[in-house]
């Protein structure tokens, strides 16, 4: 990839930020490492306007990982282990839940599975254990059918994860959610085991910066 002499300054900028992040606090490396990678992703869109866009977006957009959030990992952890479900931390500082449909939903439906509940039981204990946390629900779909029915279809999914949430004490307004049908598969459609990982529900958890930390 060849860079312009904007791209080349974006990145060089972005190095500079990210080269005084030993000597800072947990919440200021984690700004600036956002600032950061903002720069460099502005700076790949070939001009300085986009490297400054880039840089500002990344430092106001953070989520932490606190040791509150270590704790919530290492709990879901615990709770999901030997079930099938994924369980890791994402580059922007976020939990992340891959749950596969063999556990979650049925073909075609959208209501929880009987061995779905005592996971989102215990997922749901978690959360109200740390309550500065925003959750995101997405839904998938294999490409079997159309979007007339996959799109609706992983949007029930994800709405009918939250409303269970929210059974369980969790705060609606902290919950949003999103049906993406099968838009976004992570294996090939064309076999059977790669049509259920397709198949699947994810959920997002990130703790927002907060003021004074």
């Amino acid at each position: 990839m060849k860079f312009s002499p904007f791209a080349i300054a974006g990145i060089a900028a972005a190095s500079l930020v990210l080269s005084g992040c030993a000597t800072m606090s947990d919440t200021q490396r984690t700004t600036a490492t956002g600032a950061g990678i903002g720069a460099v992703v502005g700076a790949i869109a070939g001009d300085g306007k986009g490297a400054a866009i880039g840089a500002t977006l990344g430092g106001l957009g953070g989520y932490v990982w606190s040791q509150r959030m270590e704790r919530q990992r290492a709990e879901v952890e615990n709770a999901m282990a030997n079930t099938g479900v994924v369980v890791t931390q994402t580059e922007d500082n976020r939990l992340k839940l891959d749950i596969p449909s063999d556990i979650s939903f049925d073909t075609n439906r959208a209501d929880i599975k009987a061995q779905f509940a005592p996971l989102l039981d215990q997922f749901a204990y978690s959360l109200r254990n740390n309550p500065n946390t925003d959750v995101y629900i997405i839904g998938h779909t294999d490409s079997t059918g159309n979007d007339g029915i996959n799109n609706p279809l992983s949007q029930r999914r994800a709405d009918s994860t939250r409303q269970y949430l929210v059974s369980q004490g969790v705060a609606p307004q902290r919950i949003q959610t999103a049906g993406r049908g099968s838009y976004e598969p992570v294996a090939t459609n064309n076999t059977p085991e790669g049509r259920s990982r397709n198949r699947r529900v994810e959920i997002f958890v990130g703790e927002r910066q907060q003021g004074g930390q």
